[in-house]
C-alpha cells in the first residue's frame, strides 16, 4: 500500500498530493538529520526508535483543484489507508484524569522549575468506519480556509488529519519566516463574523506569548541575517484568536535547515521551557503519549518549504478518532479555564466529524 501526504496551504484553491509508491519513507532520528533532503516530513513530539521521524520521497506530485471532485484513481489512492489501533491509554482519559494531571504540571511550576509547561490531552470517539479519512480532508479544507490542512497516511505513523494554523519554518527563495504562536480565546457571538480585532488580552496569555517569542528569537540567532520581528497581534485560526508574532530572515547557510529546526523543535508553545526538561517532564508525565500531535509536518522541497506545527490533531483509528489538544501553563493557570481552552481547540475536528 502507498503512502501519501495531501495537503492545501492556507487561502490556496488547490491541493497538492505526494505518493511514495515504491518503498516506505525514511526513518530518521532527528530533525538535524533533515539537513540536504526533500519530501515530506512527518515528526512527531519527541523522536525514538518506536516513534521515528519520517520522510515521504514522493514518486508522483500534482496539484487538484478543491473546487472540483478529485479524480476516480485519486479517491481509489486515499480510500486506502494505514490505519492503526487506539491506544488504551487515551481511551482512559477524562474530566478528573485531567484534573489529577494538571495538578502535577501546575506543582511544578509553582515550584519554580519550569517557565512554562504544555500539558495535552485526547478525547476518544468511536466510529463504524464514517466519515472516510477523504470526507474529512475535505470538510476541513472547505471549513478551515485560514489553516494548513493535511491528511498523512504511513505504515509507521498510520493516518492523521491536521488542521493547524502555526508556521514552524516556511521559505520561498531566499526569505524566511516562523512566528510565535501563543495564548488563546474562543470567539462567540458577533464576534465569529471578524477576526477577532477587538479581542482584549489578560496577563497570563500575554506572558505566554512573551516566553514564546523570546525564545523563538534566541534560536534564530545563529542561523538567520536580517532578522525581523514584528509586535504581538491577535489573529484568528477557525473559532479561536491567538497572539502571534511574526519572523522574517534570511537563511545564512541553506544547508542548515535541519540543524535550524533541531534547534526551533519542540517550541514553548507545545512543549514548555527549559526546553529540553519540560519535553522529558512532559514524556513521563502526560497519560497518553502525544505520538505525532505537536510534532511537525509538511513539504521540505527546497527552496519551497511549509513546515507546520501539528496542532489541531485526529489520527484515524481502526475503531475511533483520537482527538488532541493542549494549553500552555504558567504561574498563573487556571485548571477549569485550561480544561475549557482544549475543549474549544477540539471543536475544530469536532466540526470535520459532525
Amino acid at each position: 500500500m502507498s503512502s501519501y501526504a495531501i495537503f492545501r496551504l492556507p487561502f490556496e484553491g488547490h491541493s497538492t498530493l505526494m505518493v511514495q509508491h515504491h518503498g516506505e519513507p525514511d526513518e530518521l532520528q532527528q530533525p538535524a538529520d533533515l539537513g540536504g533532503r526533500q519530501g515530506f516530513v512527518m515528526a512527531p513530539f519527541a523522536a525514538s526508535a518506536a516513534m521515528p521521524l519520517l520522510l515521504l520521497r514522493p514518486d508522483s506530485v500534482c496539484q487538484l483543484a478543491n473546487d472540483k471532485p478529485f479524480p476516480p484513481d485519486v479517491v481509489q489512492l486515499l480510500a486506502h489507508a494505514h490505519l492503526m489501533d487506539c491506544d488504551q491509554r487515551a481511551r482512559r482519559q477524562d474530566r478528573q484524569a485531567y484534573a489529577r494531571t494538571f495538578s502535577r504540571f501546575y506543582g511544578a511550576l509553582q515550584t519554580g522549575t519550569f517557565l512554562k509547561l504544555v500539558l495535552s490531552r485526547c478525547r476518544v470517539v468511536a466510529h463504524g468506519g464514517q466519515p472516510s479519512p477523504l470526507q474529512l480532508y475535505l470538510t476541513a479544507v472547505s471549513s478551515f480556509p485560514r489553516l494548513f490542512i493535511a491528511l498523512v497516511s504511513m505504515p509507521r505513523c498510520g493516518t492523521w488529519l491536521v488542521a493547524t494554523p502555526e508556521t514552524l519554518l516556511s521559505g520561498r527563495g531566499d526569505t524566511w519566516t516562523t512566528m510565535a504562536l501563543a495564548g488563546t480565546q474562543k470567539l462567540q457571538g458577533s464576534d465569529l463574523q471578524g477576526e477577532g480585532d477587538h479581542t482584549v488580552w489578560d496577563a497570563k496569555n500575554i506572558q505566554e506569548q512573551r516566553y514564546v517569542a523570546s525564545y523563538m528569537a534566541a534560536q534564530l540567532q545563529p542561523f538567520a541575517c536580517q532578522l525581523q520581528q514584528s509586535e504581538p497581534h491577535t489573529v484568528r485560526a477557525a473559532n479561536l484568536v491567538h497572539l502571534r508574532s511574526d519572523f522574517t530572515f534570511t537563511l545564512s547557510q541553506p544547508q542548515r535547515v535541519g540543524q535550524l529546526l533541531q534547534a526551533l523543535h519542540p517550541t514553548p508553545a507545545v512543549c514548555g521551557l527549559p526546553k529540553e526538561q519540560a519535553r522529558q517532564f512532559i514524556l513521563d508525565n502526560e497519560p497518553a503519549p502525544r505520538r505525532y500531535y505537536s510534532g511537525f509536518m509538511g513539504p521540505l522541497m527546497m527552496p519551497d518549504t511549509h513546515l507546520y506545527v501539528s496542532l489541531r490533531c485526529m489520527e484515524i483509528c481502526r475503531d475511533a478518532f483520537c482527538l488532541h489538544a493542549g494549553g500552555g501553563l504558567v504561574s498563573g493557570s487556571c485548571e477549569e479555564q485550561e480544561w475549557l481552552e482544549t475543549e474549544a481547540k477540539m471543536e475544530t475536528m469536532n466540526r470535520c466529524l459532525c
